[in-house]
């Protein structure tokens, strides 16, 4: 079993990318919109278009990274590499420069896309990793619970202190808002450059996996790999549930519930707004995650899996029926909580399911392909995401709904209205729906993965080294040549 030091540095890499991710997914298209002064069609256009570039290059990067080999292994090298780059790319993503509309547009094109780039530099090796850390499937599970559990502490921190972050820069120092929402990232850009930096140093690559066919072979072991298929199109699922849910979330409390509303606890006076609703799910999220180990080890993946999903259905048609009241804010916060507690169950369940498919491939088709496998799951994330994002605006700017510019206040239309409430209930429930229908195909039972496991430990002829003499061979590849 590894180390809880190394499960930790793990959790590391993907808390600093969910600090990133959670605030592009449920900010960036308020902040395009609202703050930089993009219409809805044009930022709707643009999210679109620069997350399926992303979506895209994350295939490209899984196969440079799964044919690297240095002393610190073939994934993890790119979290040193990258993390300064990344941190810089999210802080200029923010920035709002006093150009013309036709030059900010521009502006606003060039830097996502060289997020998105620098994104999937960093974020595709970082998963690929679990595959070459462990070859035991619980040990798999456990990295991806860690993984995810600190995945929603980060989208927490970052949640929870952006608008507060925006408000003492406002306060403070007098900002435009412009300033506020790019000193803010600053902040969040340094956190994130340590948290990858603490990542690779506290993990290591214990698994020497050689890709012995050509690129095109790969692709073509791939594409006739059928449980990758159906994890894709359920991942897919997944992600635009939470994409869509999670852009909505700014637009639905300034036009739905407003500026102004409280939860009372104790007779005091608590303000109700999005970043409050938003990072108490994060919380739940990460209880979700401690739930998934064992959750999934007596009932079986696939079959979590379907369980969560038919649940989410039942919470987002209810949550439509939540009036807008006092009573109502508490009822919608415990909907979140319910909500999120279960996505957070799905998420590691996710990751480690590649994991398996990854196996799979491995066995069936004698190629090492774990870069290109994981960079997959990325790739439906960033699908579900583009096409979230891009359909929120879309269908918002559809139903008339008004942009409030300059801190002016605006009175929505009835049909703008209507479009918030399905954002955030039967459209994430005909998502989850179909997540059902795809994954009651997915072959990969837990029966199959520990045959596949056992088959495959004869293939390698190489089990992973249980001594510490043994396991000197694989940590010397952190010494100099």
């Amino acid at each position: 079993m590894s180390k809880l030091s190394e499960r930790i540095g793990y959790g590391f890499g993907d808390m600093a990318s969910s600090m990133f991710w959670k605030v592009f997914s449920y900010y960036l298209p308020f902040f395009y919109s609202n703050i930089f002064g993009l219409s809805l069609l044009d930022a709707g256009v643009l999210v679109l278009v620069t997350r399926i570039w992303d979506a895209v290059s994350d295939p490209m990067m899984g196969v440079i990274a799964d044919r690297t080999n240095t002393r610190w292994g073939k994934y993890r090298p790119y979290l040193l590499w990258v993390a300064l780059p990344f941190s810089v790319c999210g802080i200029l993503l923010f920035t709002t420069p006093d150009w013309a509309y036709a030059g900010k547009l521009l502006w606003a094109y060039v830097t996502y896309v060289l997020m998105m780039t620098v994104y999937t530099g960093i974020n595709v090796p970082y998963g690929a990793m679990l595959g070459v850390m462990s070859d035991n499937p619980t040990e798999k599970t456990v990295y991806s619970s860690f993984r995810m559990f600190f995945a929603y502490g980060g989208s927490f921190v970052a949640l929870a202190s952006w608008e507060p972050l925006c408000r003492m820069f406002a306060d403070n120092f007098g900002m435009s808002p412009q300033n506020c929402w790019q000193m803010a990232m600053c902040v969040i850009a340094a956190a994130c450059l340590v948290l990858f930096l603490l990542c690779f140093k506290m993990t290591r690559e214990r698994l020497r996996t050689v890709s012995n066919v050509s690129v095109g072979k790969d692709f073509k072991a791939l594409l006739g790999n059928r449980p990758w298929w159906l994890l894709i199109g359920a991942a897919l699922c997944f992600n635009l549930f939470n994409t869509v849910r999670g852009a909505t979330v700014a637009y639905f409390f300034a036009d739905v519930i407003g500026n102004e509303a409280s939860l009372w606890f104790f007779g005091i006076s608590l303000l109700f707004y999005s970043g409050l609703f938003l990072s108490v799910g994060e919380v739940a999220n990460m209880l979700g995650v401690a739930l998934a180990v064992p959750v999934a080890g007596r009932m079986g993946k696939k079959s979590t899996f379907i369980m969560v999903n038919a649940l989410l259905i039942l919470l987002s048609v209810g949550f439509f029926f939540i009036p807008v009241s006092g009573a109502g804010y508490w009822m919608m916060l415990v909907f979140q909580i319910i909500i999120s507690i279960l996505t957070g169950i799905m998420s590691p369940l996710v990751w480690s399911m590649y994991a398996d498919v990854s196996d799979y491939a491995e066995l069936r088709y004698k190629t090492a392909s774990t870069g290109l496998i994981f960079s997959s799951s990325s790739m439906a994330q960033k699908f579900g995401g583009a096409i979230g994002g891009a359909a929120v605006m879309w269908l918002l700017s559809a139903c008339g709904y008004v942009v409030a510019t300059d801190g002016a206040t605006v009175v929505q239309t009835s049909g703008a209205i209507s479009c918030l409430w399905a954002l955030m209930t039967f459209i994430p429930a005909l998502v989850s729906g179909i997540a059902i229908l795809v994954v009651w195909f997915y072959p990969l039972t837990t029966q199959a993965v520990n045959d596949i496991v056992e088959k495959l430990r004869v293939q390698r002829r190489q089990v992973v080294p249980t001594d510490v003499a043994d396991a000197r061979q694989f940590n010397d590849l952190d010494k100099p040549n």
